[in-house]
């Protein structure tokens, strides 16, 4: 049976109010929604058939119907309607991210908390991969008679630094001289590329050998891609304020798996090239996440290099909500980390 006018009204009109109150929606609350125009006897005809094609679902006896993730995929494709975000949402973001750094990983936990405390759902921010970015400077800075601040400046505005142990009677002159060699030897290398040269680099010394094997120990640690380890969530006690995680195990193991870094990373990165992808419920392909709903998109620091936004809630997201506030913010993140 295809959804005609009325149908498609009335289930709107189900979801609406469903996401809004996680209560069972009866027909005469619809009926009484402007716009809907229809009896509660009609309503209830509507419902029934609705709910023989698997869009509704009545989880008790006399109780309202819920939509089902068949409904919110229908929401999502053909009745979800483009929502502007207001001039405070605008102002919260920007207070978060506006003058604060250009370092990558700070605007990444900044940008998790800002999307955690608008939504009111779990934010989760995948910082971008960095395998193929080009190393601009190496800096190391004395900081006391046996160690320095090692500083790795690279493309797109990365930025890492370690403190590292140097030996006894190393000159800030000495340092620097070697900061320039290991400049010169990497410039616009990649970190796999810088890899290679690590051989030739320690073969040229003749003296700081031994600083120079933990130089360039701390530096390959530093530029391993290990993205689990910098994934950012912000926001993931903000579920359990929603019924559908009032069950304490079963919002243990959400948390859980959601505290897990990677085995969030496969599942926010299928975003891809797509500006969003939005996965309801079973599609999620995860036993946890089948009543939960994931939306990620893509943002990008530089001309190629691509990171992953993602919000995680519900499956009665206010979906139109999530994606405006994913907009905006995936394009601020992308102007200030690609500013050169």
């Amino acid at each position: 049976m295809k959804l005609d006018h009325r149908k498609f009204l009335i289930l709107q009109a189900i979801i609406d109010d469903y996401i809004m109150s996680a209560v069972p929606v009866g027909s005469r609350t619809i009926s009484r929604k402007s716009g809907v125009g229809f009896s509660p006897a009609t309503i209830r005809n509507e419902m029934s058939d609705l709910e023989e094609l698997g869009y509704l679902a009545q989880p008790h006896t006399s109780a309202g119907r819920i939509p089902s993730a068949k409904a919110y995929r229908l929401y999502v494709d053909e009745l979800m309607k483009a929502v502007d975000l207001t001039p405070l949402e605008i102002e919260h973001i920007q207070s978060h991210l506006k003058s604060r750094t250009a370092q990558v990983e700070q605007v990444i936990r900044f940008a998790a908390q800002a999307m955690s405390e608008i939504t009111q759902y779990a934010a989760v921010v995948v910082p971008p991969n960095y395998q193929q970015v080009p190393i601009r400077r190496v800096q190391l800075v004395p900081v006391t008679e046996t160690s320095a601040l090692m500083i790795v400046v690279m493309g797109e505005g990365v930025v890492k630094d370690t403190v590292i142990r140097i030996p006894s009677g190393v000159t800030a002159e000495q340092l620097y001289h070697l900061s320039m060699m290991l400049t010169e030897s990497l410039k616009d290398s990649s970190p796999q590329d810088a890899r290679a040269r690590f051989a030739a680099i320690y073969s040229k010394l003749d003296e700081h050998r031994q600083l120079m094997a933990e130089v360039l120990g701390t530096l390959e640690s530093q530029l391993e891609d290990a993205p689990e380890a910098s994934i950012v969530v912000g926001g993931s006690t903000n579920l359990l304020n929603y019924p559908e995680f009032s069950d304490v195990e079963k919002a243990k193991q959400f948390l859980t798996v959601l505290e897990s870094r990677e085995k969030l990373i496969p599942l926010l990165r299928r975003a891809g090239d797509v500006a969003f992808t939005i996965r309801i419920g079973p599609e999620n392909e995860m036993p946890e996440f089948s009543e939960s709903s994931v939306v990620t998109a893509s943002y990008r620091v530089g001309k190629h290099t691509q990171g992953t936004l993602g919000i995680i809630g519900p499956t009665r997201m206010n979906y139109a909500r999530v994606v405006s506030v994913m907009s905006y913010m995936g394009k601020l993140i992308s102007d200030m980390l690609s500013e050169e």
